[in-house]
């Protein structure tokens, strides 16, 4: 048992029944009345967002849980499919637990998140950047690139990304998981 001493960023504990992770913290002392802790917590298994506030010295159940790296093998009607490069030793996820599936590219390495006691899979975790190939776009016109102005294009993947005119099919792009935008253009 911890108390709310430990809060930190990124700690997993188990509240109201279900786990939860720390996404920030504030520890707030008042001129008057008791010290207490402000946090937003992430549930692990749906993602929802929590604003909780704790009294101060208040116990706080801490879950273990394991980061392991996986390697992404393939996608059928059970879901994803991932091999551990140690052992391996086949995971498989669905598509509900992975933070940005339209961007998973067979071979690929991903931080697959287990709670320690009972092995089962929280979160599947890419890369914040992923290096991809563009297979289709509209041709830019010459002379439209005064303005920051984006056009559609697909990867690799599948997935559609907002592009610079100036990127054609066959070049390389970096996407930013988490947002889903494009980057930067990757010069080889």
């Amino acid at each position: 048992m911890a108390t709310t001493a430990d809060i930190r960023n990124g700690l997993c504990i188990e509240f109201n029944g279900d786990l939860w992770t720390v996404v920030e913290f504030q520890h707030v002392k008042p001129g008057k009345g008791p010290a207490f802790v402000r946090t937003k917590l992430k549930n692990l298994r749906t993602g929802r967002v929590l604003d909780n506030t704790f009294t101060s010295g208040v116990k706080i159940e801490v879950a273990r849980v394991e980061r392991r790296q996986y390697q992404f093998s393939y996608k059928d009607d059970l879901g994803y499919h991932f091999m551990n490069q140690e052992t391996w030793e086949e995971v498989q996820i669905d598509e509900s637990l992975i933070n940005a599936p339209q961007f998973l590219l067979e071979g690929q390495t991903v931080e697959i998140v287990f709670h320690a006691d009972t092995e089962t899979p929280l979160s599947c975790e890419l890369p914040p950047f992923v290096d991809l190939t563009v297979t289709y776009t509209e041709p830019g016109v010459k002379g439209n690139t005064a303005t920051n102005t984006l056009k559609d294009g697909t990867v690799e993947t599948g997935a559609n990304v907002r592009i610079p005119l100036f990127i054609n099919e066959g070049e390389r792009i970096r996407v930013d998981t988490r947002t889903g935008e494009y980057s930067e253009r990757i010069k080889d």
